[in-house]
């Protein structure tokens, strides 16, 4: 039988995952949460990480399949923010992909990321360390 402490970790991990899409989320409120009921630091840590990872994952993969038509058409990203997400992308190369924790500009760039083909290797390993970073700043200071 799953216990009420699992489902937290699921929900985290959900709640992260669908936070690092281009789906208005956010995932610092679960986190909170969650962290005030007594769920591990740690464990909140590993699955809000993994979950923001593989959403930005999913990001960069629709980049790469569809390319910006999914941005402005399926996705409603609008032009401006797919062109800051451009703007940032230009100016700084792949390291602005160390500010896809960013409200707003972090989704679009992981996106961008994927339409102008970036190296899939160096876009994983940046993202992880922003993102986690991110989420350990959060739990750090949270807890």
């Amino acid at each position: 039988m799953i216990s009420f402490v699992m489902l937290g970790y699921v929900g985290m991990f959900l709640a992260a995952f669908l936070a690092a899409t281009i789906l208005p989320f956010s995932s610092e409120i679960v986190l909170v949460t969650l962290l005030s009921n007594g769920l591990t630091p740690f464990l909140l840590l590993t699955s809000a990480s993994i979950g923001n990872v593989l959403g930005a994952l999913l990001n960069y993969l629709l980049g790469f399949r569809y390319g910006k038509h999914l941005a402005s058409k399926w996705l409603r990203i609008s032009d401006t923010s797919f062109s800051k997400a451009e703007h940032y992308f230009a100016r700084w190369g792949k390291w602005s992909l160390l500010l896809c924790w960013v409200p707003v500009i972090g989704d679009p760039i992981t996106l961008v990321a994927g339409v102008l083909r970036s190296n899939f290797w160096f876009f994983l390993l940046c993202v992880a360390v922003g993102k986690t970073a991110r989420y350990a700043a959060l739990v750090y200071f949270l807890s």
